[in-house]
């Protein structure tokens, strides 16, 4: 079955139903697991971009550029507790379980990384978006699925703005 299961995690409501379903997936295979957190200014919760924009705030630059710094150190920093904290729930649950935190686009890099450490499964959460929203905002489940070296698991939200027959949904794609 599965030896190594990639699990691609970020800060949203969304990671623990990612996280829960490929721990169970674990212990029912065995499987060491990889927690992955992918930094990204695209993420939510991530420092505004926009505030270092001089036109915003001419002659503040330097003080702007440090606060924005200070802010992405306390984002990474947020990233690897949130690691922590999962590979320590992990092992609890008697799943032997590392962790990794890269800076990147979130679809190109768990792609890369998946090859890399050779896992044989991605399991990683989509949020339902469609139409002109996926259009521009992009889809990291939808490029997982069609870049991946691996079978990849994705779960759905369980969003209240999710259909009920698509709620708790999960797709595996080889």
């Amino acid at each position: 079955m599965y030896t190594r299961i990639l699990v691609a995690l970020d800060r949203s409501p969304m990671s623990e139903q990612v996280f829960q379903q490929a721990i169970d997936l674990a212990k029912a295979t065995n499987a060491n697991v990889m927690l992955l957190h992918v930094l990204s200014p695209d993420e939510e919760g991530s420092p505004d971009t926009s505030m270092m924009r001089e036109e915003y705030f001419p002659g503040l630059s330097s003080e702007i550029a440090q606060l924005y710094r200070q802010q992405w150190q306390e984002f990474e920093e947020q990233g690897i507790k949130m690691l922590r904290d999962r590979c320590k729930d992990a092992t609890n649950a008697g799943v032997k379980a590392e962790f990794k935190q890269i800076f990147g686009t979130p679809s190109r890099t768990i792609c890369e990384f998946a090859r890399e450490w050779g896992a044989d499964l991605i399991v990683l959460g989509r949020r339902g978006h469609s139409g002109l929203k996926e259009l521009f905002l992009g889809s990291v489940s939808n490029y997982v699925l069609h870049h991946a070296p691996a079978s990849v698991l994705t779960i759905q939200s369980r969003g209240k703005d999710i259909p009920a027959s698509q709620k708790q949904r999960a797709e595996v794609v080889s």
